[in-house]
């Protein structure tokens, strides 16, 4: 008896998934609950685990495959024995077609004496660029494949490419590419796209081309903020028992500036304006697989510490790929940090269907006037991307000014000023 594996509810609008990898082979043995194989979706990576235990007997979706819901992944034995039982007539009758083909006349040489396998480093490039080493003719000895064999193989079939293969047309989201000249083919490493960066892709373009997007810039003194920080961080850690950053206080300055300037917090459906009364604030969190963007729920009603730790739970599981897709769907704004990576000033892109996005950056020491007098202070660069559809220019200054008052002052974060 076996026992069918396949792809679970994704979540809601989600119908298909890409395999991104097997982590067992077929006839390998799995314990039930194993992680078997892995899905990449437009917005998570998850792995799917081993219904029960026994031998993998069957893969039928492979690396790269696109599956629906539902779709049958593959098969498990119910146990190792079970299988080995149906390999063992295979291989007998195996046996008895081979001892029932005439023998060849002793003239004709043996198979393996005309033809070796491929060396072990043509075998991969041939692999990795999809050939069969068996179409590719051999120089070595007996003709063997060679390495050497492969890429010349590779760059004559580029160079003799037929136009029409060469000049087809790109779909209208994918930009052409020119051929590479042979010389440079040959170094290089063509690797498919994940599920999730083709959806970055896409969703990033997508926003460049229907929102009319425009960015504005301001700084902020970090000063009072960096000040206490310092004075409370230890307390506060060992209270709340997670580290206060700084993305707290931006949130709640957020916060406040989306009720002051709604527009910043709604979108646009069809002919319609959705002002949102609630504040879902995504936190972009940059991992191997590329961005993602978790939301922290109802931040309004969050006390500072309670941001802190949604926001460092929600960015922990990012990492470790095991966000549910539900926790990066509903935000109506977001905040992007990249001055972690060191950037200086930047103009982020909008999260469509969201009207605003805060870019974060590097925190550094300049000379600025104070009272009069030149001072060293840390200063940030903040840069507010908004779709100019909804927001006015001055709704998008009016909202950054008032970022920017509450982290100079932090006490109205506190007073609700």
């Amino acid at each position: 008896m076996s026992t069918e594996i396949r792809v679970p509810t994704l979540g809601e609008s989600v119908t298909e998934a890409t395999i991104g990898r097997w982590f067992k082979k077929a006839g390998e043995a799995v314990a039930a609950d194993e992680p078997i194989v892995e899905l990449e979706t437009d917005k998570v990576t998850l792995e799917v685990n081993a219904p029960a235990a026994g031998v993998l007997t069957e893969i039928a979706a492979k690396d790269g495959e696109t599956v629906e819901v539902g779709a049958l992944l593959g098969q498990i034995a119910a146990s190792a024995g079970g299988a080995k039982a149906e390999a063992a007539p295979s291989l007998a009758q195996s046996a008895a077609r081979a001892t029932s083909v005439p023998a060849e006349p002793s003239s004709a040489p043996p198979a393996t004496t005309t033809h070796m396998p491929p060396s072990p480093a043509a075998a991969k490039i041939a692999a990795d660029h999809g050939l069969n080493p068996a179409t590719v003719e051999g120089s070595g000895k007996r003709g063997q494949v060679l390495k050497g064999d492969v890429l010349d193989h590779i760059a004559n079939a580029l160079a003799v490419a037929p136009p029409a293969l060469v000049q087809a047309p790109a779909p209208a989201s994918v930009q052409a590419r020119a051929p590479a000249p042979p010389a440079d083919a040959t170094r290089e490493e063509r690797i498919r796209m994940t599920r999730l960066r083709q959806t970055i892709a896409k969703r990033l373009k997508d926003a460049q081309n229907t929102a009319a997007m425009l960015t504005t810039f301001n700084e902020v003194d970090m000063t009072e903020v960096m000040a206490l920080r310092s004075r409370y961080k230890d307390l506060f850690e060992k209270k709340h028992a997670t580290k206060l950053g700084f993305m707290g206080f931006f949130v709640k300055a957020c916060v406040g500036a989306l009720k002051e300037i709604p527009a910043v917090n709604a979108e646009i459906d069809g002919e319609d304006l959705i002002y949102k009364n609630y504040y879902h604030l995504g936190v972009a969190v940059g991992t191997d697989k590329g961005l993602v963007v978790p939301v922290v729920r109802d931040c309004d009603r969050l006390s500072l510490a309670g941001v802190e730790k949604a926001i460092a739970d929600l960015g922990k599981r990012a990492r470790e790929g095991k966000l549910a897709i539900d926790e990066m769907q509903g935000g109506t704004f977001t905040i992007t940090n990249g001055g972690v990576y060191g950037s200086l000033m930047s103009t982020p892109i909008l999260n469509a269907p969201q009207s605003g996005i805060l870019g974060m950056h590097k925190i550094q020491e300049r000379p600025v006037v104070v009272a009069g007098k030149i001072e060293i202070r840390p200063m940030m660069y903040l840069a507010l991307s908004y779709d100019h559809r909804i927001v006015d220019g001055k709704e998008a200054v009016t909202f950054l000014v008032r970022v920017k008052e509450a982290l100079e002052d932090p006490a109205r974060l506190v007073l609700d000023l």
